[in-house]
């Protein structure tokens, strides 16, 4: 019998970065490793899972792993494996478990990115305690995981949860990706302001704001912008807030909660959430007894320790 810690082997796909580590059943990683990923298809991001988990198993593992657990962007089936797609325009699907399993012979759970950061959430950070929370992922888009009686909901198709489709501005002239006007995404996401902030600059040629090397304006760069009065900044950070308030508000309404956990890159350094209170309305979130905040947990890694969580506890979450 083996006197090493018992592991899972958990991937974390994103859009550029792949991060695998070893983590045991109280969310410690023993060890990980940072890899590039390609997402521009399912084929192409299969392979970067697939290398990620040949060169870390070749190379030794400290503990004794016992699972693999995968978090990636998209839509899975958490009961088989079943990868649908990265989003409705890449749809290839694909079953993890079939593709994998000759390289370990472990048992392979999988579930997209926000379900694995929520089912973090819900054991190792503050919805350990709550039998029904709300966890919102701000970051390059937004999505939620809802989690009622204990349940983390998945939905029929596996769907559950794309909120960032949720229209918040029925006035806004702003098309998401989706078709539809005036949802949340394109307003309050990390790229959405960053893109709204782009088509204004023509209108106001004295701003200092610019873009960065990959085309992007980001969060800090508008913040400060908007403490030094640019006019583009605070449009476009007080309909963000606005915005995100909105669905907080309507999601409250929705699942009534007793919590409500933001999660992602927006939230960082705590501007966010500050400018978001100043919208949400007493009567909406009176019953939200336990409150509205940031998560706890590392956000490089909630969604990693999530998809180690899911395969510990065999998909049953």
């Amino acid at each position: 019998m083996s006197n090493k810690v018992k592991t899972v082997l958990a991937v974390d796909l994103g859009g550029t970065k792949l991060l695998i580590g070893e983590v045991t059943k109280n969310g410690e990683i023993l060890n990980k490793k940072k890899f590039f990923s390609d997402v521009t298809s399912q084929e192409r991001a299969l392979n970067s899972i697939k290398e990620a988990i040949v060169t870390y198993w070749n190379n030794g593992c400290i503990g004794e792993v016992i699972a693999i657990g995968i978090s990636a962007v998209g839509r899975i089936n958490i009961q088989d494996a079943t990868w649908y797609e990265i989003n409705p325009k890449i749809s290839e699907p694909i079953n993890l478990r079939t593709e994998l399993k000759d390289i370990t012979k472990l048992p392979i759970f999988a579930a997209n990115d926000v379900n694995c950061a929520t089912i973090a959430e819900k054991i190792l950070g503050d919805g350990k305690n709550v039998d029904d929370f709300i966890y919102i992922n701000f970051g390059t888009g937004i999505a939620a995981g809802i989690v009622q009686g204990k349940k983390l909901l998945f939905g029929s198709t596996y769907n559950s949860g794309e909120v960032g489709h949720m229209v918040v501005d029925y006035d806004s002239s702003t098309q998401c990706i989706c078709g539809r006007y005036g949802c949340v995404e394109p307003l309050a996401s990390g790229l959405g302001i960053s893109e709204r902030a782009k088509e204004l600059i023509d209108k106001y040629p004295s701003t200092n704001l610019k873009e960065d090397q990959n085309g992007r304006i980001g969060l800090p760069e508008l913040i400060k912008a908007y403490e030094d009065n640019d006019p583009i900044a605070q449009t476009v950070l007080n309909r963000a807030t606005q915005a995100a308030a909105c669905l907080i508000m309507n999601l409250v309404y929705t699942t009534d909660p007793k919590k409500v956990i933001l999660g992602g890159g927006m939230l960082n350094g705590g501007w966010f959430i500050k400018h978001i209170k100043e919208y949400l309305n007493d009567e909406a979130m009176r019953f939200v007894t336990d409150g509205l905040e940031v998560t706890n947990l590392n956000p490089n890694e909630i969604a990693l320790k999530g998809a180690a969580m899911l395969a510990l506890k065999e998909g049953k979450v």
